[in-house]
């Protein structure tokens, strides 16, 4: 039967990376799933192979940075389904690597846009949709790194770590209509991004797979355990669950 069947199932950030296994994984579950990122190309060839393996999917290409783009997501989702159960905040960006005096006002906005005010965003359009439905769940996507903020990679930490402040503060404004929200905090997952600088940083992957306890870099479906546990189960809300291998303990 699957343990999501015909749940309605927004996935930000859905067709590429951590966000691509989430999208798959929820259609192997029995979710219709809703995949959603900047390129609409990449949303809807997604969308057109959880198809072909027997899943329900459809891509709605939406700039999450853009206010106007998630409105327009919100009618869609609504006007085709009706309603929203599960809403995955995975999209995201880190555009500015580097020490904090060489990195411009221009790139902490875009940041901040992307990786803040998309995800309150977004959860603050469907939220009253999902109280009027009877609940549902929304887990907000950070990083280690917000727990552990490292040099040169500041502005990511920083909107991470407001995200899950955010976290902790949707789960109590909306606990009464039934909404659970949580977090979850990935360490090193394979990626495209992360398979990119793999193949260009001499020494990234060992660096990476050193950082935690168990000595490797974990295959991006592995994200599929701690997100199906959060969307889930009905007594969690209002945390941040750490799936990082080991790296947060070998501090």
């Amino acid at each position: 039967m699957g343990k999501f069947k015909d749940k309605v199932v927004l996935v930000t950030g859905g067709s590429r990376g951590l966000g691509k296994a989430m999208s798959i994984g929820f259609a192997a579950e029995g979710a219709i799933v809703i995949i959603s990122s900047r390129k609409q190309d990449n949303c809807t060839a997604l969308a057109e192979t959880i198809i072909q393996q027997g899943g329900r999917a459809i891509g709605i290409g939406a700039n999450f940075g853009k206010i106007e783009d998630i409105d327009s997501l919100a009618e869609k989702v609504m006007a085709e389904y009706g309603r929203l159960d599960i809403l995955i905040n995975n999209a995201g960006t880190n555009i500015a690597f580097g020490e904090l005096n060489s990195l411009t006002p221009e790139q902490f906005d875009k940041m901040y846009q992307i990786n803040l005010r998309g995800p309150w965003y977004t959860a603050s359009r469907f939220a009253p949709k999902m109280a009027a439905a009877g609940g549902g769940a929304i887990i907000n996507i950070i990083t280690v790194g917000a727990l552990r903020p490292p040099a040169l990679n500041g502005f990511y930490a920083a909107t991470k770590v407001g995200l899950e402040a955010l976290t902790k503060v949707m789960a109590q404004e909306w606990a009464a209509d039934g909404i659970r929200v949580n977090a979850i905090a990935p360490g090193p997952y394979r990626s495209d991004l992360v398979n990119a600088s793999i193949d260009t940083i001499p020494g990234f992957e060992e660096g990476m797979r050193d950082s935690t306890l168990l000595k490797r870099i974990a295959e991006s479906e592995e994200i599929l355990n701690p997100v199906f546990y959060l969307a889930s189960e009905s007594n969690t809300t209002g945390i941040t669950l750490v799936a990082d291998g080991g790296y947060m303990a070998s501090a």
